[in-house]
């Protein structure tokens, strides 16, 4: 079971996405959980709760620096799809 940064709730590990804070500091996607990566956390999938991550500054606690601007598009580009 992981817990969602975005709504706070409990799933299997297979209904998230993981996200990664890689060592050159970008945030990604990680949908195979196999990308290398200093941190990680998970986000249901789901766009509300990749928005409400935003909103409660979710990612910046999580991976302790702020997101880079690019970084954003790109998961909000991804989580558009659920």
């Amino acid at each position: 079971m992981r817990t969602c940064i975005g709504t706070g709730e409990k799933q299997a590990k297979r209904d998230m996405v993981r996200v990664v804070r890689r060592e050159d500091g970008h945030i990604v996607v990680d949908p195979t959980g196999k990308v290398p990566g200093s941190r990680g956390a998970y986000l249901s999938k789901s766009s509300a709760a990749a928005e409400r991550a935003f909103k409660r500054k979710a990612f910046e606690a999580e991976f302790g620096a702020p997101i880079p601007p690019e970084d954003i598009d790109a998961i909000r580009t991804y989580f558009s799809q659920f």
